[in-house]
């Protein structure tokens, strides 16, 4: 008798499903049209909106201050002498350990790259003490961070950036670009570097 009434209540259900959907398709066939269109416009814009957020990861750095360097030219030389992708100097290069010529490292995109690693692995560690005691802080009016760190490092030695850090003196480069535009510009970059410690 239980089951009966369960078989007689479900099936009662059912039909009292299929009468409504019947009856909301052939008089509000309006309404089933203007909701469809929100909830597909609706993602839409989200999608868009998350779009809008820069990756700020260690690829993103290289290519940033690439760009502001040379371009991302493996192939240039400025007028000072300094080569290709990150603009570095025969000095720079040699001091890292890379004896190559002119020619070897403009041709070389693989050899400028590990060039590139070389010098932010060395300046962490020499700006490690100040990346650990100032990061996420403003000093001198400039809020520090590791890759504004590394990028001002890069721009004028991690010697300009510890007596920037004593002093408040800020270096130029050669073009007059102050080493606190690159702490600015290549600010809250997440970098992926080896162990500094080494």
């Amino acid at each position: 008798m239980k089951n009966t009434i369960r078989i007689l209540l479900a099936s009662l259900i059912f039909i009292s499903l299929v009468a409504f959907t019947v009856k909301v398709k052939k008089r509000q066939p309006l309404t089933v049209l203007t909701i469809k269109p929100l909830s597909i416009v609706m993602p839409t814009v989200e999608l868009k909106a998350n779009l809008d957020i820069k990756v700020k990861d260690h690829y993103a750095f290289l290519k940033a201050i690439g760009f502001k360097e040379s371009g991302n030219r493996y192939d240039i030389v400025n007028r000072f002498g300094y080569m290709g992708r990150y603009q570095f100097g025969k000095r720079t290069l040699r001091g890292l350990g890379f004896e190559v010529s002119k020619e070897e490292f403009l041709s070389s995109p693989v050899l400028q790259e590990k060039a590139m690693n070389a010098l932010l692995t060395q300046n962490k560690k020499s700006l490690r003490k100040y990346i650990g005691k100032y990061n996420n802080e403003v000093v001198h009016g400039v809020l520090v961070t590791e890759s504004g760190l590394l990028a001002a490092a890069h721009l004028g030695g991690a010697g300009s950036v510890k007596k920037w850090f004593r002093t408040g003196k800020v270096r130029r480069d050669g073009n007059g670009v102050a080493i606190t535009t690159y702490m600015v510009k290549f600010q809250g970059y997440n970098l992926t570097l080896g162990d500094e410690s080494k």
